[in-house]
């Protein structure tokens, strides 16, 4: 049997080794750690550990068409960052719900835990475009009427236009 040498994305072989740890506190896959601070945002990312998920109890014989009762979030956090988070739990939920696509989640517990804040590098400033990469993104976005949109597009555009010429160089 021939082993393939190719190389192997580090995610998949990291995922695979965390998958089973992760069911084991009640997460169905290691997705929504690894996309934490992305899902809750910049306050609670670096300051709130998800910890397990606690799924009540389901009657052995219900429908299949019977959407589970929604799970308990356990996380730990500081006792500062604890108050900010039950004012904005409702919050936290609706972000963390549309992350998995349907009501997973019903309520945050705290508990109270020293957290190891992770330091974020900081992100690396892209160069300024050209005026001629600045006028071939604005004639891209003329046929668009809405005005926050082309401002939202042309801010994407020129970012992922600095950002591959950057590679490319």
């Amino acid at each position: 049997m021939r082993r393939s040498r190719e190389a192997k994305p580090l995610a998949d072989l990291v995922s695979k080794a965390m998958t089973p740890v992760c069911r084991k506190r009640g997460f169905a896959s290691v997705d929504i750690v690894a996309s934490w601070a992305d899902i809750v945002g910049e306050r609670y990312g670096t300051r709130v550990q998800p910890d397990r998920l606690v799924w009540p109890r389901q009657p052995e014989l219900r429908d299949p068409e019977t959407v589970p009762q929604p799970a308990t979030l356990v996380v730990h956090t500081d006792g500062a960052t604890a108050l900010m988070l039950s004012h904005d739990s409702g919050q936290v939920i609706e972000r963390i719900n549309t992350f998995y696509g349907w009501a997973a989640i019903g309520r945050i517990k705290i508990l109270q835990k020293p957290v190891q804040v992770k330091r974020v590098a900081p992100r690396k400033t892209l160069r300024e475009l050209t005026q001629s990469e600045e006028k071939k993104l604005d004639d891209s976005l003329q046929g668009f009427e809405n005005e926050r949109l082309r401002e939202a597009l042309k801010k994407l555009g020129a970012q992922v236009i600095a950002k591959n010429t950057d590679e490319a160089a």
